[in-house]
């Protein structure tokens, strides 16, 4: 492949590859928040009160958790081209279904269910691994995952117009199964143009299914320790429906599912310790050995970086109004300018990536994120609304530049575990956003910001000290013994 990254040279194909699959990510991102947008037609269309209206925002991203895991098991088995495949077909039969659904019952039931397409994510990194020489990762994955994840305003941009022009208590419906059919023909599309790896090249599997290999007995226990907070999150999702928090769900249930998640933590940690149990006897190669605590530390900053991004979105509107006094279709038209960083500022960290180096890249990102947000933290009526607007869009540049910097990296640990790996990242990333919401929910705005500045700056501490930049080689064994290095320079 060519040194020069020409992102309009269609006769490449691992440009074409790169094209393919982040427009695989926009439908895939469109589906899973289709709802949102809509949201005002669907609570007048089905008369649903206040509480039912944000259980059904909560729901959507409850699946995407456990979701991302499996996931990136999957795709690291049967490779991206027909898993993305799989997600936007099975997305668009979900979004028919939440198009039909006539009851707040089977809203939450599809709703629930679309959290499996917000896994997608996951599978086109291992994709552009695939397709991308380490020195062009970086920005190949920002722009990946940056104009991808812009799919969430492609939804807020379209389908609210659609359901207007349709009219009537039925244009939701219209619109949401619009989202369906388009997911289910590009799906039919990725499959038929794209695949796993270049010709001739090798895609290589885990050794073992269930949970992520690992090299050493300490990795082992951080592994185990570091599942946790993913099964917290989902318990802390869990307590807000509860009686303690929006009453939609009574104390029998809610302690059922407390339960559920408690027996699969304890399976998760069986199926660990059955994968990786044979290292405490016998040690793994040097060759074949990678630090999991890279995987940790980069876990830890995509829970800050995406999670800060998913947290301020949220929130971002009404503060303005709440703080400022603004209207609402002011504040909402310069909360939606936050999202629209992503489009440069993700690819621009991962091109500083290549250019620089991942760990640099990083610090500063992370620098810029505490800065930015214990300044938010001091806010008060007397700023002028173009200071705050200003340091919270500092504050996004940096969040987002630091998820394309974090998955920079993702793919230079372990070629055969990267969907897990990003899965594991990925889930993550929603585990901040579930933290940070409920801070907000807990504290004053200018203790919210601070949190975030804070946990940035703790963050940024194990980045600096204990993250290790990629150099070398990955090392990779081929079905017959050979083995194969991969250049993560």
């Amino acid at each position: 492949m060519s040194d020069r990254f020409n992102l309009l040279d269609f006769s490449k194909a691992n440009i074409r590859t790169l094209h393919l699959t982040w427009l695989a990510f926009f439908v895939s991102f469109m589906v899973w928040f289709a709802h949102a947008p809509l949201m005002p037609f669907i609570r007048d269309a089905l008369q649903l009160t206040d509480l039912q209206t944000n259980m059904l925002l909560i729901l959507n991203v409850a699946m995407t958790i456990p979701a991302r895991i499996l996931v990136g098991m999957l795709v690291d088995r049967y490779g991206p081209r027909i898993l993305f495949s799989a997600i936007l077909i099975l997305g668009g039969t979900i979004s028919m279904g939440f198009a039909l659904a006539e009851s707040f019952q089977q809203l939450a039931m599809m709703r629930f269910l679309s959290g499996f397409v917000g896994a997608g994510f996951v599978v086109g990194i291992r994709m552009i691994s695939e397709w991308f020489p380490a020195r062009q990762t970086g920005v190949a994955q920002g722009i990946y995952g940056g104009w991808g994840n812009f799919g969430s305003a492609g939804a807020a941009g379209l389908l609210p117009t659609v359901a207007v022009a349709v009219g009537g208590p039925d244009g939701w419906r219209y619109a949401v199964a619009l989202t369906g059919l388009i997911s289910i023909a590009y799906g039919i599309l990725f499959y038929w143009r794209a695949r796993n790896t270049p010709k001739g090249s090798t895609y290589f599997k885990p050794k073992k299914t269930g949970a992520l290999e690992v090299t050493s007995g300490f990795d082992l226990v951080l592994y185990m320790v570091m599942n946790i907070p993913m099964y917290l999150a989902l318990g802390v999702l869990t307590w807000k429906l509860s009686p303690s928090g929006m009453k939609l769900l009574g104390d029998g249930a809610a302690y059922a599912i407390y339960a559920v998640l408690a027996l699969t933590y304890l399976v998760q940690i069986w199926k660990i310790w059955h994968v990786n149990a044979h290292i405490l006897k016998e040690k793994v190669p040097e060759l074949q050995r990678y630090a999991f605590t890279q995987v940790a530390i980069l876990d830890l900053a995509y829970m800050v970086t995406f999670g800060t991004e998913l947290a301020v979105v949220s929130m971002l509107a009404l503060f303005y109004v709440d703080m400022f006094a603004m209207d609402k279709v002011s504040a909402g038209l310069l909360a939606g300018s936050y999202a629209m960083i992503n489009l440069v500022a993700r690819p621009a960290g991962g091109m500083l990536s290549d250019k620089f180096g991942r760990k640099v890249t990083l610090i500063i990102a992370f620098i810029g994120i505490a800065l930015s947000f214990m300044m938010l933290s001091n806010v008060s009526q007397e700023w002028s609304l173009p200071m705050v607007v200003m340091a919270a869009t500092f504050g996004g540049i940096f969040s987002k530049a630091g998820s394309g910097a974090v998955y920079a990296m993702v793919p230079l640990i372990q070629r055969r575990l990267t969907g897990q790996i990003a899965g594991m990242t990925g889930a993550y990333g929603n585990v901040g956003g579930v933290s940070f919401l409920t801070v907000l929910a807990l504290v004053s705005t200018q203790t919210f910001f601070l949190v975030i500045g804070t946990t940035a700056a703790v963050v940024l501490i194990f980045i600096a000290f204990f993250l290790r930049e990629p150099k070398g080689h990955m090392t990779e064994v081929l079905p017959d013994g050979t083995v194969q290095l991969i250049e993560v320079n």
